[in-house]
């Protein structure tokens, strides 16, 4: 390099000697967040590297976004001049985390000063250098930290103090950890990129979501229930241990086009439409629909459910009903037609004419987005903090981004739930852009190998660091193959994959905990007397009903730390591929929870599963014992291989507690 050329080095880099690369996590070199809950660690690594064979200090910084400044912990070395550091988030919002290294010059020099002490040579002037690194930080450091290097320095000098205690002084690591605190920041060099945590509540982590109509709480055959009505089934849904009640539209329903039962295109006098064909005389999205009551009735019900420990979700549908009020009052929110009409939704061949998507290239855009964004602030206001977004990937990517970090900086408690059926890159982009939790492609994974593949990729790769997966077997859009044709194993079956695979799952009820698996048509995945169409009056308390079994899974879900998080998920061998095992571990690891599933719901099934004692922290010489806590069975294992079978009849899994052989004082053992 030539004096020109150095002369126009950035001085700010010129002595910064230390490289940072490699950052994970790091989602597309910066430019979205990665995600936590309260009270989960973010462990991040690097390669950190220098010229030369001299010692690097690394920190890892992090702050909330409002705090001025920084906190720090150092970073260890791993192998291969890999680092790693790790912090943990304890409030709702967003956090920034950086990396920050340096050539550190004392703790190169207490290295080399023990080998020459090893080595039996002189170090007099040794010393007097290292009190010179002191004396450098000593400079600008505050009180009384100053002092305290200050007293290691003359010890260095010889003040009166042995060569053993200048030794003993220069290689105190108390010394080297003050130090370390208050090193040259011309000399440091910090990570470029801006990376950022979004820190959401528990919930969006671990919850049990229940899908309700609210218009068939009802005791009456085809009466339209109140949200009074609603109120009575509180405890039944709280009762099998949901904590999140998550409605449809509950807003004014469109009359023009208004679909008839099964999706009829023609519509009975008495017909009450989709919910989902928002918007008529009454009002529009911020309007209750008048036949279930007043908004204050719906902040009251709200209420009660959080008495219940229920929160309630409420559906977020951006699209109107020919009779909603925007049509008239903002005409340009719509794509008209040469014949003067407006465009309906539809996916050719499909036709949705009681729906009126929005046009989101139109010139007032604007105008369009601020409206949007105060209806979630309307919905807010009235109690709600959890959103479940209907197609999110048919409006565009910058005006979720727009929205939801908009809606996060004032409650940043809030959360939504993208229903994203769709491509994979489009449902990880949703979730890159704020959304915290999202529908996916388990409802269709139905071999061992697929789902094996499938939540290896959600809970093993970069994948979990933006996208949180809700494992939902059934919604009212799909009912599947699987369900329809296995009886009421195959809903155990995947009640229970869907409550184990993932630490978030949900189910719609009561169909789902009834097993209603009639399909509209052959081959079809709508229900038959679908409830997007219909009221519904169902026995809540038909002696068949799953509730009692789904309330067991969820208590177990609530009682075990290892089913609370989705990271922890460990693929086992088992020889036979109708059968699937899996375990979950809790942080500390006092909590291993093994799961056996029978994915055949009309025959039995056994195998012999193959076990890694020590990952599992077993004794290989020591029996274990397993406790199923679905059927309270308990069963003594010795070994990595033991049989297993399952009738799907009785029951479809196997939800073991390993718990470890403990011997104490007296000899007297017992398992923990």
């Amino acid at each position: 390099m030539s004096r020109r050329q150095a002369e126009t080095w950035p001085a700010g880099k010129a002595r910064k000697r230390v490289i940072i690369e490699g950052v994970k996590p790091e989602i597309d070199g910066g430019r979205f967040p990665i995600k936590r809950t309260v009270g989960e660690k973010v462990s991040v690594e690097a390669d950190i590297v220098t010229d030369g064979h001299e010692v690097i200090a690394a920190h890892l910084w992090y702050r909330r976004e409002q705090d001025p400044d920084w906190q720090t912990t150092p970073m260890q070395p791993l192998v291969n001049d890999r680092w790693q550091g790790e912090f943990q988030v304890q409030e709702v919002g967003r956090s920034r985390y950086a990396i920050a290294a340096w050539v550190d010059h004392f703790r190169t020099w207490q290295r080399d000063l023990q080998k020459r002490v090893d080595a039996g040579q002189d170090v007099a002037i040794d010393l007097l250098i290292g009190a010179g690194f002191i004396e450098e930080v000593r400079a600008r450091a505050p009180e009384p930290a100053a002092r305290q290097l200050g007293e290691w320095a003359d010890i260095l000098r010889g003040k009166g103090s042995s060569l053993e205690e200048k030794l003993e002084a220069a290689q105190n690591s108390d010394l080297a950890r003050l130090m370390g605190l208050y090193p040259d920041k011309h000399f440091i060099s910090v990570y470029d990129r801006n990376l950022i945590v979004v820190v959401d509540p528990v919930k969006a982590r671990f919850s049990a979501w229940y899908e309700m109509f609210p218009r068939s709480c009802t005791t009456e055959p085809g009466q339209h229930a109140t949200f009074k009505d609603c109120e009575a089934r509180l405890p039944y849904i709280a009762g099998m241990g949901f904590d999140v009640l998550y409605l449809p539209p509950i807003h004014p329903i469109g009359r023009t086009n208004r679909k008839g039962k099964n999706n009829n295109p023609v519509c009975g006098p008495d017909d009450l439409g989709s919910p989902w064909a928002i918007g008529a005389a009454e009002g529009g999205h911020k309007a209750v629909h008048p036949q279930l009551g007043t908004l204050e009735d719906f902040k009251q019900f709200v209420a009660k459910a959080r008495e219940a420990n229920l929160d309630v979700a409420l559906d977020l549908a951006y699209q109107g009903s020919p009779d909603h009020p925007y049509v008239q009052e903002h005409p340009k929110w719509f794509r008209w037609r040469p014949d003067n009409t407006v465009q309906y939704a539809e996916n050719p061949p499909k036709k949705y004419e009681d729906i009126y998507p929005f046009d989101f290239e139109t010139e007032d855009w604007q105008d369009l987005w601020e409206e949007f964004k105060s209806v979630v602030l309307f919905w807010i206001e009235a109690g709600v903090r959890i959103f479940r977004v209907d197609n999110p990937h048919t409006k565009p990517f910058h005006f979720w981004e727009w929205l939801i970090t908009e809606i996060k900086r004032d409650y940043p408690e809030v959360f939504f739930l993208a229903e994203a059926f769709t491509r994979p890159k489009v449902m990880y982009r949703l979730a890159k852009l704020g959304f915290s939790q999202s529908y996916n492609y388990f409802p269709w994974r139905n071999t061992k190998w697929e789902i094996t593949q499938y939540l290896t990729e959600l809970t093993r790769t970069e994948v979990r660091e933006y996208f949180r997966a809700n494992l939902w077997p059934n919604t009212p859009d799909i009912l599947t193959e699987y369900l329809q044709f296995g009886g009421r194993p195959a809903f155990m079956i995947r009640l229970v994959l869907a409550a184990t695979l993932g630490a978030s799952y949900g189910i719609y009820g009561p169909a789902f905990e009834l097993c209603e698996s009639q399909p509209r048509d052959p081959g079809s995945e709508e229900y038959l007397n679908s409830e997007k169409y219909e009221i519904r009056n169902w026995d809540i308390k038909r002696p068949d009903s799953l509730k009692n079994f789904i309330a067991r899974v969820n208590r177990i879900r609530r009682e075990n730390p290892a089913l609370q998080s989705s990271w922890n998920l460990h693929f086992y061998p088992i020889d036979n591929e109708q059968l699937i095992c899996y375990a979950r571990f809790s942080e500390d690891q006092a909590n291993t929870i093994l799961v056996v599933v029978n994915l055949d719901p009309h025959h039995t099934q056994g195998g012999w599963l193959e076990l890694p004692l020590e990952e599992l922290g077993l004794d290989p010489n020591q029996p274990y014992q397993v406790h199923d806590l679905l059927g309270e069975a308990r069963f003594l294992w010795h070994g990595p291989r033991n049989f297993v079978e399952l009738k799907p009849q009785e029951a479809p899994a196997y939800l073991f507690r390993i718990r470890r052989r403990v011997r104490t004082e007296k000899d007297f053992d017992y398992y923990l």
